[in-house]
Parts: C-alpha cells; sequence; structure tokens
C-alpha cells in the first residue's frame, strides 16, 4: 500500500511590489502550520519523505510544520511543484522509490486540488462531496492506493482516507 498527502501551503501574505513566488506566510497562515504538522503528528500521519515547493510560503509551511515529528522526514525542494497542474504533481510523485511508502507534496491550487480530485474515487462519500467543494489554505488530503509502486498511480485508482483542515484540526 502507498499513502499520497497532498498539503496546500497555508494563508499567505500579499506584500505590494512582492513577486507571486516570494510571498510569505500571513499571521493566521503561520499558526495554521503549526497546527497541522501537531495534526499530522498526532494522527500518525507521517511521511517516509516530503517534497516542497520552492515558493516562501510553501518552504514555510513546512518549516513551521515540522517540528511536530519526532523523526524529520526525508525533505526535497522541488522546483517542478511551484504552481504546478496535476499532471506534474502526479509525474513527480511517481518518481518516488520503491521504499517510500509515504510521501507528502506541499505545493498549490489549483494544481493540488485537481489532482485529488483525479485519483480519489474511492471513499466516505461525505469526505469526496466535501473535496469536491474545494482544498482550503492549509487543507491536507490523504489518499491510500493498493499498489505497490509509485510508477503505477494514475487517475481514479486512490482511496481518500482523510480530507483535514485547520478548522477540523482544533
Amino acid at each position: 500500500m502507498l499513502r499520497l498527502m497532498l498539503f496546500r501551503h497555508a494563508k499567505s501574505d500579499r506584500p505590494s511590489g512582492v513577486e507571486d513566488h516570494e510571498r510569505p506566510l500571513a499571521h493566521r497562515g503561520r499558526e495554521e502550520s503549526a497546527l497541522m504538522g501537531r495534526h499530522m503528528a498526532r494522527e500518525g500521519l507521517v511521511p517516509d519523505l516530503v517534497s516542497v515547493s520552492t515558493s516562501v510560503r510553501t518552504r514555510e509551511t513546512w518549516t513551521l510544520a515540522r517540528p511536530a515529528f519526532l523523526q524529520t522526514p526525508a525533505r526535497r525542494d522541488e522546483p517542478r511543484l511551484y504552481n504546478a497542474s496535476a499532471q506534474t504533481l502526479l509525474a513527480v510523485a511517481r518518481e518516488a522509490d520503491s521504499s517510500i511508502g509515504s510521501q507528502l507534496l506541499i505545493g498549490h491550487n489549483p494544481g493540488l486540488y485537481d489532482l485529488a480530485v483525479q485519483l480519489a474515487a474511492k471513499g466516505d462519500a461525505t469526505l469526496l462531496a466535501r473535496l469536491r467543494d474545494g482544498l482550503p489554505t492549509a487543507g491536507l488530503v490523504v489518499i491510500d492506493f493498493d499498489l505497490a509502486r509509485w510508477s503505477d498511480i494514475d487517475d481514479r485508482l486512490g482511496t481518500l482516507i482523510r480530507f483535514d483542515t485547520p478548522g477540523a484540526a482544533r
């Protein structure tokens, strides 16, 4: 079994004159990043590998979430995740080594949302309906695949296990 977790960056600030890639987290985003890290650790949602978009807001999201884990998962900063399409995100996920049982992608909408809807064909009907309503900032989607290799994950093969948001994680 493989587990793919999709974590949208937390709420970002929009300072005047700052390029999109360089936008930092807002105060609320900093709080929610740490909250979601604690939530993930408490719920046993611990990735073997974390791939982080190179934007400031995604790197800050992980930096603030990471201390909640007893052991720091392997991390790679992945430029392809910045504002990536669902297809690019899927390509990155498929590259994971077979020794990785669980991976976390930290990125942006609409790509993360599109990928979640594309992959999750099964699961609790209420969760699936909530997911179709959108993926908010600091939202976490957990999808399991009954597969042995990351290269085999594909559309509609996943089971939505969780869809967590900061409001629900409090």
